[in-house]
């Protein structure tokens, strides 16, 4: 089931508690002849997405209109019918208010975290809807606060420092942050009055930050909503028109993909990327894109496709000049590429060049993260070749440089390194592994 923030974001609005919303639904009822008994629990299920049967989600709209002193309809409480809901296109109106409920709801709702994975057709949904027409013809919006491309400039960077601190701290410690900001200080701007030219820009930077939301909330493995904010960031991009920008909320759902193991989503995610971005992506992004496929290809034992795949993310970094990039794809850096490559040849069992390419991105300087991740490629590819001395040395660095760090991600990288050297049994392995273990003891 699908979270109800909307409803949650009304009973906010309306100052009602869930008893005092069960209790007015319950009175309701009676006037009609319907006697119901609902309490708070009714009223929590309702706000993780049970749609009541009957006439109740009549009467919530009737029980909320009364306070707020506006009409409301299902589709505002959340409750539309489920064939309604699946247009072929968002409306952008409707879209904001469910993101900025979205926005409210997961800042004080801990129970959103455990948001369920969205699959199937409808994970290929809001991709099929970027990807195809109709696109925003007026973007432009009517309301009480004006916002210019001061308000615009701002978003950007608060995206950047975010970033940052993203790189610097974890997922973990920047998510709430970047929440808090979306709730307070973006979310009234998308509300405001702007025109389409400001109002193209204004949702290409909002789209930005939300983006930044998605990977901390994937970093700090809450892989539902993670999934729910990159959705959000590519119907901005979409309404930005920027096509690359979408293409890079797409390499963010590739890298998702990956990481839940759907492989073949993951490919034809890139594709999707690849193909809608065409000449207006970025040489970076396509580099990635890529290695993500040759990523993929490796892990479903495709020699071949892994091959192609390489050779045109090779291609592509050739092509890269930083000047010309725009500020998402900052995370391509120099070393990035080696490290995917790495890994693919890894997964396919060819150790000469895994460790070759992983020693390179590990030669290369980059930020604190990015050496953790690569970091933990060298220690796979050492310890396959036998040399355990050198992974267990550059295991050590890797524990050193996550120090400070509050990331589920690179927590999982860690456990995965300390399981592979605890099974090498030899004196050089157990201190590190001691070592890890004293460090995963420290919650998050």
């Amino acid at each position: 089931m699908e979270p109800n923030t909307l409803l949650d974001a009304l009973l906010e609005e309306a100052g009602m508690s869930r008893l005092g919303l069960a209790t007015r639904i319950n009175q309701l009822a009676a006037t009609r002849g319907k006697p119901a008994r609902y309490d708070h629990s009714s009223v929590i299920r309702w706000l993780k997405g049970q749609r009541p049967r009957g006439i109740v989600p009549d009467l919530i709209c009737d029980a909320l209109a009364s306070r707020i002193g506006r009409p409301l309809t299902l589709d505002d409480i959340g409750m539309g019918h489920p064939a309604a809901q699946q247009a072929p296109s968002t409306p952008l109106d409707g879209f904001i208010d469910r993101s900025t409920a979205l926005w409210r709801s997961d800042q004080q709702r801990p129970d959103l975290q455990q948001a369920p994975v969205i699959t199937g057709l409808p994970a290929v949904g809001p991709v099929w809807e970027w990807e195809n027409p109709p696109d925003d013809t007026d973007v432009s919006r009517g309301g009480t606060l004006r916002v210019g491309l001061s308000d615009v400039e701002l978003l950007r960077t608060a995206r950047g420092h975010f970033e940052q601190m993203y790189r610097k701290a974890g997922g973990i410690t920047t998510r709430s942050r970047v929440l808090r900001f979306l709730v307070a200080d973006t979310a009234p701007l998308l509300r405001g009055s702007y025109t389409d030219a400001t109002g193209r820009e204004l949702h290409r930077s909002v789209g930005g930050l939300v983006a930044i939301a998605g990977i901390c909330s994937y970093d700090s493995d809450a892989q539902g909503l993670a999934q729910r904010y990159f959705y959000q960031a590519l119907r901005l991009a979409k309404a930005s028109g920027d096509r690359a920008f979408g293409g890079y909320v797409i390499a963010l759902l590739v890298n998702q993909a990956l990481y839940m193991r759907d492989y073949r989503q993951a490919v034809a995610f890139a594709e999707a990327g690849l193909r809608t971005a065409g000449q207006h992506i970025s040489h970076a992004l396509a580099c990635d894109l890529h290695a993500m496929q040759a990523k993929a290809y490796s892990r479903m034992g495709d020699q071949a496709g892994a091959h192609r795949c390489m050779a045109l993310a090779e291609t592509a970094a050739g092509l890269i000049r930083r000047d010309e990039e725009p500020a998402e794809t900052g995370y391509v850096q120099p070393g990035l590429l080696e490290a995917n490559l790495a890994d693919a040849f890894m997964r396919l069992g060819d150790m000469t060049p895994a460790q070759t390419y992983a020693a390179e991105a590990v030669a290369t300087q980059t930020h604190a993260r990015g050496r953790v991740h690569r970091l933990a490629t060298l220690t796979d590819c050492e310890l396959r070749a036998g040399e355990v001395d050198k992974a267990a040395a550059t295991a050590v660095e890797m524990l050193d440089t996550v120090q400070g760090m509050e990331s589920r991600r690179l927590t999982d990288r860690l456990a995965k390194v300390r399981n592979s050297l605890a099974a090498v049994r030899c004196s050089s392995t157990c201190d590190v592994v001691d070592r890890i273990d004293e460090t995963l003891r420290i919650p998050l």
